[in-house]
């Protein structure tokens, strides 16, 4: 029985793919023990203990970017994070170690390397964020979702991805999407949606064009996210949500996507081959423009910035897109060669040669 654990954290971003990774070691080996290092502010202490796993706490110790009294106590809070750590790797006989960023992540590695434990790093976007930046110096192995992202011996494994989704048969599977949704399955579909909480300026724009979506000949499902007030009209073929819990559904049904470009978005979209109009979230350190270079170069998909997404370029862009079948038809094609369906067993196979590594380090 081997023993991993898996830290990480804080958004879905760095849990989504943790939880993948994390079903895919226990399906592969119920017997092993998968044990995950999160913080108790952070999305994972929801997330992991409803999926079964149990969570082993760090503090949150967030790295000083001004010289204030936070940065002061900084080195004694951090060496006594990495210090629990250490404990949790030698109680419970911690084997492995998989980084995915995050607060929790930066004493696991620094832990890990004291311990002479191997880790493994993942990063999920394009900017690499610093914790794993720093965890790719000593790392066994560095995977990376996408081309071309700054970190040192990065390898593309691609984004570990939910079993729904890389199961998901979407044309199977398009009919009972439909009729969960009250569309027409018969009809092109454009799916719009902002993230569980929504995006402002896609439902701004949306809600100021959506007649001319359903006068193209297509019909609309809109996710506006669960704080939005955004009316909704009751006209025929336009279905709008609050939330989805059944996104392999929503994603099975569209034919295009409007979205934001984040990291797992733009995995799921683009292993699933359905072409896409990304609005990168103008907040943050740019991250979401560069997640979605690799399709905007494989012609898999569009860019419009956030400010300039309004009702009129929702006409004069894309609605003529829904009038363009063989464009379409292209996007889509490309779209099938820039994502992977394998980012989960990847991720394991680098986890394996980690540690065969490390047994033949000790030998």
């Amino acid at each position: 029985m081997t023993t991993y654990l898996l830290a990480g954290g804080g958004t879905a971003g760095h849990v989504n793919p943790l939880l993948a990774v994390a079903d895919g070691l226990r399906r592969r080996d119920p017997e092993s023990q998968v044990l995950v290092l999160g913080t108790q502010e952070g999305l994972e202490s929801r997330l992991v203990p409803e999926r079964g796993y149990e969570l082993l706490i760090v503090e949150k110790v967030p790295f000083p970017r001004r010289p204030d009294r936070g940065a002061a106590a900084f080195p004694v809070r951090f060496q006594r994070a990495v210090g629990r750590v250490r404990g949790y790797i030698r109680d419970r006989g911690v084997e492995a170690i998989v980084g995915f960023g995050g607060y929790a992540s930066a004493p696991a590695y620094v832990a890990a390397r004291r311990e002479r434990v191997p880790f493994v790093v993942h990063e999920a976007n394009a900017r690499p964020g610093l914790a794993n930046v720093l965890g790719a110096r000593r790392a066994a192995g560095v995977g990376v979702a996408f081309a071309g992202t700054p970190i040192r011996r990065g390898e593309v494994v691609g984004m570990p991805l939910r079993p729904e989704i890389v199961e998901l048969d979407r044309e199977a599977r398009r009919a009972e999407a439909a009729a969960h949704f009250g569309l027409d399955p018969a009809r092109k579909t454009l799916l719009v949606f902002g993230g569980s909480l929504g995006a402002l300026r896609i439902n701004e724009a949306m809600a100021g064009a959506w007649r001319d979506v359903l006068d193209a000949g297509w019909q609309l499902l809109h996710v506006t996210g669960e704080r939005s007030d955004l009316p909704d009209p009751g006209a025929a073929g336009y279905a709008v949500r609050r939330y989805v819990d059944r996104m392999d559904l929503a994603f099975a049904l569209a034919d295009l996507i409007v979205s934001r470009s984040g990291a797992s978005t733009v995995s799921e979209v683009a292993a699933l081959g359905i072409p896409a109009v990304y609005v990168p979230y103008a907040v943050g350190n740019g991250e979401q423009r560069l997640n979605a270079s690799a399709s905007l170069a494989a012609g898999a998909a569009i860019l419009i910035e956030d400010a300039a997404f309004t009702p009129e370029r929702v006409r004069s862009e894309i609605v003529p897109l829904l009038h363009d079948e063989r464009r379409i038809a292209r996007m889509a094609a490309a779209a099938e060669t820039t994502g992977t369906r394998r980012g989960t067993e990847n991720v394991i196979a680098m986890i394996d040669r980690a540690m065969a590594a490390g047994r033949a380090g000790t030998r």
